[in-house]
């Protein structure tokens, strides 16, 4: 993956992240993002209704808003997404919306306690799902004190080595899985670690690791065409036969990031698999930053980050799905996304933010709302529980480093 050099104006960059091989390290900035996200919760939700009052006769809508939860129905068609799509306003707010339903539940957060392995916090589970945990105390021991308060969870300290804590592990999700506790599962191993950079402890099934509230990672690809001065992006509606998100809107190329493999190597398998790009096209897709959010939803905690990457493709491109996960592909030109996400559910929920990330650097946001920088960084600001850094104005460009 090559670097790029980020316009000033609206950079995202969360962290240096692996280019074209290994992994990146977050251990050196995070205190800085703990203390970007402290600062957000702060300062965004009274920035952005300033934002509002200025530019909107409506009434100003917190951003740290409850959203609904329900079902959102996937039987649109691709000319209901066009329709959507040809809408004329400047309001801003759909855009916050999207932000705001990644990010639901943050006062609930007291309702659970840190799991921990070798004294580091990996996850957060909530206090009822640990009475699932109860039955199996020889593999989980839980502890109502001690060094985190409010007691932990933890696994029983005759499990030594990562391999056989995923062994342990993977028979009670198996249970749990069978008795329809833990729904989805997708035979899929994320690794468990504190932090990207550190020591895997063990692996855990994808479709429980909400439930233990781990650190999630994936890659998000936007994959675009410039045509007559004019951006389109390619969408994906995916498969009504997936677990998740059936029949919804989604990036060209995404997926979760599984243990063993790092964000380069992962981008060029799931190019291949989602859209039949080859290993020397998807190589020349371009790393630009990564987008983070938390979201409680009853007993699951995601706390997911998502590598982006934005790969400019020939006018002639045209996916062609090789694993039955996508149902079809769209070309669609970038401002009329853009409306698809403000006036609509079509995406899936966190394909929202990678866009909404890409419209700000490719300078498509502001145009759509008509507001000036002052204003804009404003709205940035108030984004900010989502976007893994400080996105202020900058003097200088900054090089992402290969």
């Amino acid at each position: 993956m090559r670097s790029r050099l980020l316009p000033p104006l609206t950079i995202t960059l969360a962290a240096l992240f692996e280019m074209a091989s290994g992994f990146c390290s977050l251990g050196s900035i995070a205190t800085s993002l703990s203390s970007s996200h402290a600062l957000a919760r702060r300062l965004g939700p009274t920035l952005i209704r300033r934002w509002r009052s200025s530019s909107s006769s409506s009434p100003p809508l917190p951003i740290s808003r409850a959203l609904s939860a329900g079902p959102i129905s996937s039987s649109f068609t691709w000319n209901d997404v066009v329709q959507s799509g040809e809408a004329n306003s400047s309001d801003l707010t759909g855009f916050l919306e999207k932000i705001d339903r990644c990010n639901r539940g943050s006062e609930k957060f007291s309702d659970f306690i840190p799991f921990v392995i070798e004294d580091q916090i990996v996850g957060y589970i909530h206090k009822g799902f640990i009475d699932h945990l109860r039955d199996f105390h020889d593999i989980f021991t839980i502890s109502q004190n001690g060094t985190c308060s409010g007691g932990h969870v933890a696994l029983n300290s005759m499990f030594e080595k990562p391999e056989d804590r995923t062994r342990a592990v993977a028979n009670v999700i198996k249970i749990l899985g069978d008795k329809g506790i833990i729904p989805g599962i997708r035979n899929e191993l994320y690794p468990v670690k504190p932090s990207f950079n550190a020591p895997v402890f063990f692996s855990l099934e994808r479709a429980a690791a909400p439930y233990f509230g781990l650190k999630g990672y994936g890659v998000h690809m936007n994959g675009y065409v410039e045509r007559d001065g004019q951006k389109f992006l390619w969408i994906g509606k995916r498969s009504l036969t997936k677990s998740t998100y059936p029949g919804m809107l989604d990036h060209l190329v995404a997926g979760g990031l599984p243990h063993g493999i790092s964000c380069g190597e992962n981008l060029v398998k799931e190019c291949e698999e989602e859209a039949g790009i080859s290993r020397v096209i998807a190589e020349r897709a371009i790393a630009v930053g990564a987008v983070s959010y938390m979201d409680i939803d009853q007993y699951r905690f995601k706390r997911d980050v998502l590598f982006c990457y934005d790969l400019k493709l020939l006018e002639d491109f045209v996916p062609e799905n090789q694993d039955g996960e996508v149902e079809s592909f769209k070309l669609i030109p970038v401002a009329q996304v853009a409306n698809v996400i403000r006036e609509t559910n079509f995406f899936k929920d966190n394909c929202s933010l990678v866009i909404i990330d890409f419209l700000f650097r490719h300078g498509i946001i502001w145009l759509l709302g008509s507001i000036p920088p002052p204003e804009e960084s404003r709205l940035l600001i108030g984004m900010l529980p989502c976007f893994d850094c400080l996105m202020l104005i900058y003097i200088e460009p900054l090089q992402v480093p290969s």
